[in-house]
């Protein structure tokens, strides 16, 4: 039995020494260290022995699984060094082929034109407001001053969830809350997304964004609703941009009024932007109601405010000279490459 141990050990560790890829690695882990091995075979046979000599045996068996298992070792080792370098070798790069070319991104032109607005706001001291999208009838016509059945809510007619849950049709919702939980003076901006029941065209989406504006404390006028106006006009449309007010009504201001820039193509002499007017429509403003503010908690005896609100999507249009509101939500990468 001694000879057989003897002469397992030398031809396994010869035929370790010669493996030279991991299957016949794992055949040779079977064949010398497995359960059915031939080493296992022969220790067995260790029950036949007599005492004295099975302590022999039984220690040149340890030593020989000894001598094979650190041979298998060193064989794994190898083989891993020469299947790596097999795979290098296979995976070759010619890092002299040029690469393959890659498409840069851009902003979309609603992105810039908001981070622009949002620029320009802060910079005259605002802050950015934000508020949920789905909101209760209570914030988006009530505080208001747009009671139910008042005819002011035909024309925003949006999407409800229950009958006094909705998606908000307009960001003065956002307005609401910061008057209710701050205290004036009061500085925001709240752009946003809003959504309205109109069939699409090229003016129209049921989904479009705004951006809304409120200043209250104490003995604001209609001057500071024209100056910071003026200022954001100039600021987005060029330095030579002229605005008008014109009167008109909405039932959270009084009194309330559309605003207009002179046409930044043609300087205000008229051509196919301004429709030949000289003046484009850029979004409404007036003095907040005396009924929002109370309904809020403010006291209309002590303060006074105004809001204003555009939509972003019409600065876009007007700013880029984009005649179909489409154009900003088929994601054709031939008219966004153009921003």
């Amino acid at each position: 039995m001694k000879e057989k141990l003897e002469a397992l050990k030398q031809k396994a560790l010869d035929d370790l020494a010669k493996v030279s890829d991991a299957a016949s690695l794992e055949q040779m882990r079977v064949a010398y260290l497995g359960k059915k091995s031939e080493l296992a075979a022969i220790l067995k046979g260790m029950a036949a022995l007599t005492a004295e000599e099975r302590p022999i045996i039984g220690q040149l068996g340890n030593s020989v699984r000894t001598a094979i298992e650190e041979a298998f070792e060193v064989a794994k080792k190898h083989v891993i060094e020469l299947e790596t370098a097999k795979k290098i070798n296979a995976e070759r790069l010619d890092v002299t082929l040029p690469s393959k070319k890659t498409d840069k991104g851009n902003l979309h032109p609603l992105t810039k034109v908001q981070a622009e607005l949002e620029n320009i706001f802060l910079g005259m001291g605002f802050s950015i407001a934000e508020g949920p999208e789905v909101e209760t009838d209570y914030y988006n016509f009530t505080a208001l001053n747009t009671p139910e059945f008042h005819p002011a809510r035909d024309v925003q007619d949006t999407f409800y969830i229950t009958d006094k849950v909705l998606l908000r049709s307009q960001t003065s919702t956002v307005q609401v809350h910061v008057m209710e939980n701050n205290k004036p003076p009061i500085r925001i901006i709240s752009p946003g997304r809003v959504y309205r029941s109109d069939a699409v065209d090229a003016t129209h989406s049921p989904m479009f964004h705004q951006c809304e504006g409120l200043v209250i404390d104490k003995n604001i006028t209609m001057a500071d609703l024209k100056g910071t106006l003026e200022t954001f006009a100039k600021a987005m449309f060029g330095d030579k941009t002229k605005i008008r007010f014109r009167p008109h009504h909405f039932p959270f201001t009084e009194p309330s009024c559309e605003v207009d820039v002179s046409c930044f193509v043609c300087g205000g002499k008229g051509c196919s932007v301004c429709k030949g007017e000289g003046w484009i429509e850029i979004l409404g403003a007036g003095m907040v109601h005396p009924n929002v503010l109370r309904m809020s908690g403010i006291d209309p005896e002590v303060y006074s405010g105004f809001a204003f609100g555009m939509g972003i999507e019409r600065i876009v249009m007007t700013k880029y000279g984009i005649s179909d509101m489409r154009l900003l939500y088929e994601n054709d990468t031939r008219f966004l490459s153009q921003f």
